[in-house]
């Protein structure tokens, strides 16, 4: 199949991807726009993946203030090179997570980051709601409860993005590390609120 230009030209604006990734992710979706977004979706969360363990020394700490004065955010966002901490998208993300932090007011950063006794607190709680079910089904039920009301509402990288909701905050920096190909942690996160 021949791919155009055109289209190659309105996928690299959508997904950020190559030249030679968008033409590729194009032959392989016989010109389906959404497939080949999604082709290059799949491929960025693999190239993220092989990066993850790498050490990120560098980066840049963001800050926002809100319009009226009374919030406040900082988010320090890590990064392998200086190079990238410098670079137009590293300083978007970061401006993007400061106005979600401030925006969704997350209280850790990841699942990894909630304390045990707040676990298990929420654990106990949803317990006694699912007692009487069959324990698979148990299982199931506290599992999505955890994820909807502890996860997700309170865990940065769990949450959907302020701007667009069909990404998480995770997904969102997975991208950023596909395309600038390094890998990017949000190492910590603090929210000012006059009155709190």
């Amino acid at each position: 199949m021949v791919v155009k230009a055109g289209d190659v030209k309105t996928l690299r604006e959508k997904t950020g991807g190559g030249v030679v990734e968008c033409k590729n992710a194009l032959e392989e979706a016989n010109g389906n726009m959404a497939k080949a977004e999604e082709i290059l979706k799949k491929k960025g969360q693999a190239r993220a993946e092989k990066v993850k363990d790498r050490v990120s020394k560098e980066g840049r700490v963001g800050s926002y203030v809100h319009t009226t004065g009374k919030i406040g955010v900082l988010v320090d966002l890590a990064c392998e090179t200086d190079f990238v901490a410098k670079s137009d998208e590293f300083l978007a993300l970061l401006k993007d997570l400061c106005l979600h932090v401030c925006a969704c007011s997350p209280q850790y950063v990841s699942k990894a980051n909630i304390p045990a006794d707040v676990l298990e607190q929420e654990t106990a709680k949803f317990a006694e709601e699912v007692k009487g079910k069959p324990p698979e089904i148990q299982k199931k039920i506290l599992d999505g409860k955890l994820t909807k009301t502890l996860f997700t509402q309170k865990c940065l990288l769990e949450q959907p993005f302020v701007k667009d909701d069909t990404l998480t905050i995770g997904a969102l920096i997975d991208a950023k590390v596909a395309k600038l190909r390094e890998n990017i942690v949000v190492r910590r996160f603090q929210r000012f609120e006059i009155g709190e």
